[in-house]
């Protein structure tokens, strides 16, 4: 649909400034396999490049709405200025989306402005984010992928729900939680958990991706367990309005 002829809900109306400024860093996830990006996550930052805490400290009640809506203009005016060719994945907030099928027209706008495929954004939420109302959780994640949006779990394993969460969201991406990653390569329970999870993320076909893998040990165990997709240091660490060098390694 058009963004100009969506319905609108009296939050999108609400033109009331944020009240303060934004900005992104931008993180590659990485196809091992191909040496390509697979995406690109945008990380709010202040306009000062100063880290993401300080700018969730100014979040509230009164202004969450507003926060979520510029994080995802501002990803996607930076992620068309970067020209990112690849997949932009977006973080949102469950809470500051009211209707679904109208929270949604300002990203359309912003896509149809700065010329970036809708089928190229990927929405991501945390697994572990504390949701009220599962069935509004499932209603975004369906009016979302009825758009042509794609769908991911951000820090899968980390909250008590994953496997309700994969049967009632149907994501398309999973990204299984950094303490599970970590050390990985010396923790045989850790290692058993993620290797039956892609497992039957393959079956469900969900694709996994390793988030914050900082060590070739780490990377090793996890290709002999057939991820192919990550993000983490060890490959190159987020950049403020722009595209990292990226360190695809190699692997013997």
């Amino acid at each position: 649909m058009n963004p100009e002829t969506r319905p609108r809900c009296k939050l999108c109306e609400n033109k009331e400034d944020l009240g303060f400024s934004i900005s992104m860093a931008f993180q590659p996830i990485i196809d091992y396999k191909e040496k390509s990006v697979f995406a690109y996550e945008a990380l709010v930052r202040g306009t000062d490049g100063s880290p993401a805490y300080k700018i969730l400290e100014k979040v509230n009640e009164e202004n969450i709405y507003q926060f979520d809506q510029k994080c995802r203009t501002t990803a996607i005016q930076l992620a068309s200025k970067l020209d990112i060719k690849s997949n932009l994945s977006i973080n949102f907030i469950p809470g500051a989306v009211y209707k679904p099928e109208t929270c949604i027209r300002q990203t359309l706008e912003a896509a149809h402005k700065y010329n970036f495929p809708t089928n190229k954004i990927i929405f991501e939420v945390i697994e572990s984010e504390k949701v009220r109302d599962r069935k509004h959780l499932l209603s975004i994640f369906q009016s979302y992928a009825a758009l042509g949006f794609r769908m991911a779990l951000d820090d899968f394993g980390e909250g008590f729900s994953g496997l309700n969460h994969l049967l009632e969201l149907d994501p398309n991406i999973i990204k299984i939680d950094i303490k599970l990653i970590r050390d990985i390569d010396k923790n045989n329970k850790a290692k058993l958990i993620v290797k039956n999870i892609k497992n039957l993320c393959d079956d469900l076909n969900i694709a996994v991706v390793a988030e914050g893998v900082e060590t070739v040990d780490e990377l090793r165990v996890l290709l002999d367990l057939k991820i192919n997709l990550f993000q983490g240091y060890i490959f190159a660490k987020p950049k403020f309005e722009g595209l990292p060098d990226i360190n695809y390694l190699s692997i013997e």
